[in-house]
């Protein structure tokens, strides 16, 4: 856990068992017990709220590349023909266009 072994944290609870009492040491397990869930739960809501954020953050990034991909003209593809290219086109070609159909 912390890198103790097992013969060091017997020693560490014979000292607390002396220095402490036999009547009081259940009492300050159980007091630092909660606070350790209560530290636990407390950085696990922190570790939340920062994932949030930064999902929050992407979804942001999203949006406004899906704004700017809007906004810009987008070029005709080959078949497709631009209005300016389609009144340079003389109407006998087009007529040709419609025989070959």
């Amino acid at each position: 856990m912390f890198g103790i072994g097992m013969q060091e944290l017997l020693i560490i609870l014979v000292i607390a068992l002396i220095v402490l009492g036999p009547k009081r040491l259940p009492e300050i397990a159980r007091a630092l017990g909660k606070g350790m869930r209560e530290f636990r739960k407390a950085t696990q809501e922190i570790k939340e709220s920062i994932d949030l954020e930064s999902e929050l953050k992407e979804i942001e990034r999203e949006v406004i590349m899906d704004e700017v991909k809007t906004e810009m003209p987008q070029k005709p593809t080959k078949k497709e023909k631009s209005p300016e290219k389609q009144q340079k086109d003389s109407p006998e070609k087009h007529e040709k266009e419609e025989k070959n159909e």
